[in-house]
């Protein structure tokens, strides 16, 4: 139980980081440096990482498509529960995992949304002619959230332990591609994956902290 609070601790610092960070965005060292006359905050150092790293639409087109792995790991614990429910006729008996993982995935796509709606900053690059929001980055946010999810998950349900880690493996690997791979490319600002990554921190040690109080 003390472990599940000092969890909880962290899971809310964080989240309470995310919050400061994107204030901190919004105020410091805000300046058009971005297409068509755009700001951000932190342009000194956004500016200085941005020129660092330069723009591959290469490696952004990769990663934007991989993302559809995301997608098929969400149906396919939206089916697992879904099995579950039509077998046990009831939604209380589907695993309470499962259930706090639908819940999970409701916040994630809010704050999805919310961020869409309400821009901070746009990005560093234009996409087809456009900008586009960008803080915090969503595919870096959606990465960090469904693939940490999914390895607990996997940890807890697969018992072949040799195709547990083998598969583990892969997607720690994969996360970590996909996260370099956006932090590189050039179309997010390096205070985007910042911020992606203090959110998705807080919301996954949320997640564990409701599970094990759950259970």
């Amino acid at each position: 139980m003390k472990k599940n609070q000092k969890n909880v601790c962290v899971a809310l610092c964080l989240l309470l980081l995310f919050v400061l960070w994107t204030i901190a965005v919004c105020y410091v060292d805000v300046r058009s440096i971005g297409p068509n006359g755009s700001s951000v905050g932190f342009a000194g150092l956004n500016g200085f990482f941005h020129r660092l790293t330069g723009v591959h639409m290469l490696i952004y087109t990769i990663t934007d498509w991989m993302g559809l792995v995301l997608l098929c790991i969400v149906l396919g614990f939206a089916m697992l529960g879904l099995v579950q429910l039509i077998k046990r006729r009831s939604l209380l008996k589907v695993d309470s995992d499962i259930l706090v993982l639908g819940g999970f995935y409701i916040v994630v796509m809010a704050a999805y949304v919310f961020f869409e709606l309400f821009v901070i900053n746009y990005r560093p690059v234009l996409i087809n002619g456009y900008l586009e929001a960008s803080y915090p980055s969503s595919t870096t946010l959606l990465v960090l959230c469904v693939m940490p999810v999914a390895m607990m998950q996997l940890y807890g349900r697969m018992k072949n332990g040799k195709l547990r880690t083998v598969i583990l493996v892969l997607i720690g690997a994969f996360t970590v591609f996909m996260v370099v791979g956006r932090l590189v490319s050039g179309v997010h600002w390096l205070t985007d994956i910042i911020g992606s990554v203090l959110l998705s921190g807080g919301l996954v040690m949320l997640y564990d902290s409701i599970c094990k109080y759950v259970e």
